[in-house]
């Protein structure tokens, strides 16, 4: 749900701009409950929660899961294969890169399924097309201009968080979705709020959304710092920005934005899903140490995240993707550059995991994709089909005509039970 930003009456003292007013009542319809709660109840089909974060720069696969029983490794990837730390081992033919301890120990709890050499239909290297399809569903970029979540969120019996500054486009399509972010600003004085409050008396609509802003839990500041390091500025979420924070920050405001996004949908009635970003995967240059920076503030968020959830681990999804993979090859400045097939994570506590999924395409010269690029062999839109099947109870009919047309058949097999 959006407020318009064409109220005349919304005031600008005290440090509050139109911006945070408008934040904080489109924030207000989460916490809004009040209302909503006594109509909101899961729908048939429906179960549990589940996460997408979406990671806008294009992750490098083969550096987040390097596959060494490949023979052609080593020659391939030349500097890329060798860091300061050596990988955690998988199944021995794929690793982990040694940032992602977190996951690596979910991998063995039988937490994580990694997929590999996955891929949405884009075979371009822009990242806004590529972005736009990922996000849309589409069979084309711009072919659709809702998004795959907010096209398969039952009306009236499911809702949707991301915790960003702007509406993803994945979510548009649903008067159920909505979002939230942080700020540094200070909440208003209590004279200030006794102001507004006489000054929205006489409008039935405006009184009762003050006093749903009113009801919005305040974070401590140093949550709100920390998160807003990541999302309240804008630029860490741009499709193709390189963060701006700190990488301590970048760490820090992830990991604040997935608690945020566990206690959402830790509420009784809270939305059942949630959508997080995290920018700076556009690694041209320099590639070791920001994929050392970058992989351990997502390791550390998705701990973050589940610390939140509880006992709702236990029947939640996440899925990580991104828009596509990088060239395999290194280039001159020690990065790689747009490429093609790449990695995706499923976690959860009933994830079939500690394995993982690909149908290998191998990387000799003959095997790569246009010669440069891991071949994509799984679409990454069965992975998104069995989210939705799972968690929404989206039937396959209308998966395949409305929500995501144009995919294969949802993956099997993605959890422990049937």
């Amino acid at each position: 749900m959006h407020t318009s930003s064409s109220s005349p009456i919304v005031p600008a003292a005290a440090g509050w701009s139109r911006r945070r007013w408008l934040q904080g009542l489109g924030g207000a319809t989460l916490a809004a409950s009040g209302a909503l709660r006594l109509a909101w109840a899961q729908g048939p089909g429906m179960r549990g929660r589940c996460v997408v974060v979406m990671l806008r720069g294009a992750l490098d696969g083969l550096a987040a899961v390097p596959a060494p029983g490949d023979p052609q490794w080593a020659a391939l990837r030349g500097p890329l294969a060798e860091g300061a730390e050596a990988p955690l081992a998988l199944d021995g033919f794929f690793a982990l890169h040694p940032a992602l301890r977190g996951l690596h120990g979910w991998y063995g709890s039988g937490e994580l399924l990694v997929v590999h050499a996955v891929a949405s239909p884009y075979r371009e290297r822009s990242h806004f097309d590529a972005q736009q399809l990922l996000e849309s569903g589409g069979e084309r970029p711009f072919a659709l201009s809702t998004g795959w979540i907010g096209r398969a969120l039952p009306p009236g019996a499911a809702r949707a968080v991301a915790l960003a500054p702007a509406m993803p486009l994945a979510l548009r399509g649903s008067e159920d979705a909505t979002t939230w972010t942080p700020t540094r600003r200070a909440a208003p004085d209590d004279d200030l709020a006794a102001r507004v409050a006489r000054l929205y008396a006489q409008d039935p609509v405006l009184a009762a959304r003050w006093q749903q802003v009113r009801a919005l839990p305040v974070a401590p500041l140093a949550d709100r710092a920390d998160a807003a390091d990541m999302a309240g500025e804008g630029d860490a979420m741009a499709p193709n920005a390189q963060t701006s924070a700190s990488p301590r920050a970048v760490g820090a405001g992830f990991a604040a934005l997935a608690t945020q996004a566990g206690r959402f949908l830790a509420e009784p009635q809270g939305p059942a899903v949630a959508w997080l970003e995290l920018g700076g995967w556009d690694t041209h240059t320099q590639q070791g140490p920001r994929l050392q920076r970058q992989l351990a503030a997502l390791d550390g968020g998705l701990l973050a995240l589940r610390a939140a959830l509880g006992p709702l681990w236990a029947d939640t999804t996440v899925l990580v993707m991104t828009e596509f993979g990088r060239s395999a090859r290194p280039n001159g400045s020690g990065g790689t550059d747009h490429g093609t097939a790449g990695v995706a994570f499923v976690a959860g506590g009933a994830v079939a995991g500690g394995r993982v999924l690909a149908d290998w395409p191998g990387l000799s010269p003959a095997q790569l994709h246009e010669g440069r690029d891991l071949r994509p062999t799984t679409d990454l839109r069965s992975l998104q089909r069995a989210l939705l099947a799972r968690h929404l109870g989206t039937d396959e009919t209308r998966l395949s005509r409305e929500v995501l047309p144009g995919s294969p058949a949802s993956a099997r097999g993605l959890w422990r039970e049937a």
